[in-house]
């Protein structure tokens, strides 16, 4: 009986130092690679994270404070908030063309995770040919270089020629106010590796840039802002750069701007015009700033728009 005892309270022993030894391992506290993965008809959409930074999005939405904590409290969100950076990159099958590269290292340490991610999602960056680039906000071009030197040395740089002759102007930064002038630094520092290289071209007009991708000039978030359309076989993408900042307010308010608009009434304009050609025809949208990985479709909704993410998919 006494050895059936010391048996019993011997397993019981082992039992508990393994659950303590269970309970004792570190969290690990690192996320996933960041990339998903989506066929449009023939075309491989691979949307990578380039990491995500605050916002106080309670002072730079354009309304009234408070109605946008209360929306955000509504939405399970907290102040600042947690704002996703993402890039898309296009497998044409001919071509590997990448829209917009994230913040690099303009933004500080929570993001400038593109490469790493893009390395996760099986592409590395000398394998890129095509580079455009929604607008030249440092969260969108600042991945284009690394210490001064291309980070994508065999791609070409597009833009819209209006935000290239605004933002790459030394004139327009000495006139900026003090607290802007970053802008154009951020600008200058990542295209003029590529002009230096006779890697950048801007574009001059809508249309075609490679067989399946489309430039369509939305302007008013900056002077050149473009969105980028992806078709094949009847599918269509539109990745809208930052045509939304905030889903929570923006969806349902779109009329609502935010403070890096440089022309607010024409930000509002293009983002009811794209979002009501989006939702009439069941267009896929991919935004810039949408929670990872972006992608969704809309359908109007009142004076707004609901937002449908798209499902989970494995490639098959």
């Amino acid at each position: 009986m006494i050895k059936a005892l010391k048996h019993t309270l011997l397993a019981a022993a082992v039992a508990a130092a393994t659950v303590g030894a269970q309970a004792a391992a570190p969290m690990v506290k690192t996320p996933a690679p960041g990339f998903f993965r989506v066929m449009l008809g023939d075309v491989e959409i691979t949307p990578i994270s380039d990491g995500t930074f605050d916002l106080p999005m309670d002072q730079i939405i354009r309304q009234k404070p408070e109605l946008t904590r209360t929306t955000l409290t509504k939405n399970f969100l907290k102040l600042p908030v947690e704002t996703s950076d993402n890039a898309f990159l296009i497998n044409t099958g001919s071509k590997l063309v990448l829209v917009d590269t994230g913040a690099g290292a303009l933004f500080g340490p929570t993001v400038g995770k593109f490469v790493n991610n893009l390395k996760a999602a099986g592409y590395r960056p000398e394998q890129i040919d095509e580079i455009y680039i929604t607008h030249m906000h440092g969260d969108h071009v600042g991945g284009l270089v690394n210490n001064g030197q291309r980070v994508f040395p065999n791609a070409v740089v597009r833009a819209g020629k209006a935000d290239a002759d605004y933002w790459l102007s030394q004139a327009n930064m000495d006139k900026a106010p003090a607290d802007k002038k970053d802008f154009f630094k951020g600008a200058m520092a990542s295209i003029n590796p590529y002009i230096q290289a006779g890697k950048f071209k801007p574009i001059e007009k809508d249309g075609e840039l490679v067989p399946g991708v489309s430039a369509q000039a939305e302007h008013g978030h900056t002077p050149g802002h473009t969105v980028y359309a992806v078709e094949s076989h009847g599918q269509k993408l539109v990745l809208i750069g930052d045509l939304i900042h905030l889903a929570a307010v923006q969806f349902d308010n779109p009329q609502v701007t935010v403070a890096f608009d440089s022309d607010e009434k024409a930000a509002a304009a293009a983002r009811k015009k794209v979002f009501d050609d989006a939702a009439r025809n069941g267009w896929l949208v991919g935004g810039a700033h949408l929670q990872f990985p972006g992608l969704g479709h809309l359908q109007a909704q009142g004076k707004g728009y609901r937002w449908v993410p798209v499902n989970y998919t494995q490639m098959r």
